[in-house]
């Protein structure tokens, strides 16, 4: 990996902060973003520990619920970074209550979905330009049974903090399913992985009862840089340089739900995204 520059979205801590200090260890060039500028500075300096002496590692501070946020910092990115190799769309949050953002947009959604959906366009003709290049999703298993709620996007009629999880992950498979379709010839891949339950800080901030439950799931959960393999490995292996439109798990193909692969359903969560996306821009 030397010579090459990685972006990775929630970085500051969980499987984002181990893949960036694994990667940063191969001899990447890294770039981290995190909501926090005191955590995210705390997070570039344990990278470039990790990684030695004379290792490079950005850090760009972005409240990825807002797309203003989102834009600025992909502006920022294109101006600080030349070149880039390998986008990592790995930030995620779920909420057990229904909180709009500054856009209108359903927080969940808006996060999980529209910032990595918003980024990844924006950042798309840098990343062409550095072909052959790599898009990596975080996504999860919990997309299973999960649908797009065409008709209530913003979950106004119904929440459920699980239920949208999934409905994100979901957008996260389909998203990735679309992008490499789109990106055919380019030489440049789009994949998303399940990293499986993993001990983190996830989910506890959601109150003392989510809380309880993510401390009693701990002893069965994998740790960080056990979930953040798979990521490693599909933003620097040979094995899938050539791989595009894949889910993986525990570095192998998984096959994601019915849901996740219907094209028709792909395509049009990617145009109604793009619109949720365009209004925010007009504004």
């Amino acid at each position: 990996m030397n010579g090459k520059q990685i972006l990775i979205t929630g970085a500051t801590n969980g499987i984002g902060l181990a893949a960036a200090e694994a990667l940063a260890a191969l001899g990447a060039s890294l770039a981290i973003v995190g909501r926090s500028e005191t955590r995210t500075r705390m997070a570039a300096a344990r990278i470039r520990a990790a990684a030695g002496k004379g290792a490079t590692v950005l850090a760009f501070i972005a409240d990825l619920s807002s797309q203003a946020s989102v834009r600025r910092l992909a502006a920022e990115v294109l101006s600080q970074c030349p070149r880039l190799d390998v986008l990592v769309n790995n930030a995620g949050a779920m909420y057990g209550t229904r909180q709009l953002t500054e856009d209108g947009i359903e927080l969940t959604w808006a996060v999980n979905h529209l910032a990595p959906f918003l980024l990844t366009t924006l950042l798309l003709g840098r990343l062409q330009e550095s072909a052959p290049a790599r898009i990596v999703t975080t996504a999860s298993d919990a997309h299973q049974g999960a649908h797009i709620p065409f008709d209530d996007m913003s979950a106004a009629r119904s929440y459920r903090g699980f239920a949208r999880y999934g409905e994100t992950k979901l957008a996260n498979i389909l998203f990735t399913a679309e992008l490499a379709q789109r990106l055919t010839g380019t030489a440049v891949t789009a994949n998303c992985f399940h990293p499986g339950l993993v001990a983190t800080g996830f989910n506890r901030n959601n109150g003392l009862l989510m809380d309880l439950g993510m401390t009693i799931l701990r002893p069965m959960s994998r740790s960080a840089p056990k979930g953040a393999e798979t990521l490693v490995w599909l933003a620097s292996s040979l094995d899938v340089a050539d791989v595009s439109g894949g889910y993986f798990f525990d570095k192998q193909p998984k096959t994601p739900s019915a849901a996740a692969q219907d094209r028709q359903t792909g395509r049009q969560l990617w145009e109604i995204s793009e619109q949720q996306c365009a209004s925010s821009g007009r504004g």
